[in-house]
């Protein structure tokens, strides 16, 4: 397949390209949105990102996962279900040697299902044109901690619930990116809210429970 490739903007491991793989549907974010998006994650964190665990769920080219890993997030679990892209992150995560990177093979909507992890920060950035977000709405307070940040890329403005604030929005060429928070009542496993580090489990088994 014919590749390309990105930069980290920023952190432990600016200026690291990223390799992508020509897929359908797979859009890196590009540096510019990367950096706007990090500036806002500084002002609404206050600078704290080492007590925050992030969710990739359509990693793709790991370039928000790697970004979010790179500014010193406790922990980064990625998503991705095409096989050139997962052997793609899983050989930058051994070359940057980020042990706080997790790598799932597999379908985002299931692990909106059965995962019990609860994230600071969702990157949700599916392929257009597959009303992705209509499906996706009613699955994502299940992995959401309190107060939890969303960040979205779609063709379109979104019409996000009532639970969500769009906290700020903007557009790139075609795309239309937003950051929301999430104000409504947690789920609780086993009648206490889960937090907390994920599972001591190894970089390719399945989802912290």
């Amino acid at each position: 397949m014919r590749k390309h490739a990105v930069r980290i903007v920023g952190g432990d491991y600016r200026r690291t390209p990223i390799s992508v793989v020509d897929a359908p549907g797979l859009r890196p974010t590009p540096d510019r949105v990367r950096e706007t998006l990090f500036n806002w994650l500084n002002h609404f964190w206050g600078g704290q990102f080492s007590d925050k665990n992030v969710l990739d769920l359509f990693a793709g080219s790991g370039a928000l996962g790697f970004e979010a890993a790179s500014r010193g997030v406790a922990f980064v679990q990625m998503v991705e279900r095409h096989g050139p892209a997962v052997a793609n992150l899983r050989a930058l995560r051994t070359k940057l040697k980020a042990e706080h990177v997790r790598i799932h093979a597999g379908d985002a909507l299931h692990i909106l299902e059965r995962s019990q992890m609860r994230y600071d920060l969702v990157f949700v950035d599916p392929p257009f044109a597959r009303d992705w977000m209509e499906r996706i709405w009613p699955l994502l307070p299940n992995v959401l901690a309190p107060d939890a940040l969303v960040y979205i890329e779609s063709e379109t403005p979104i019409q996000a619930p009532a639970q969500y604030g769009i906290l700020r929005q903007d557009k790139a060429g075609q795309v239309h990116y937003h950051l929301l928070r999430f104000a409504a009542m947690q789920k609780t496993v086993n009648n206490a809210e889960f937090s907390g580090t994920p599972a001591p489990l190894s970089p390719d088994s399945d989802l912290p429970t």
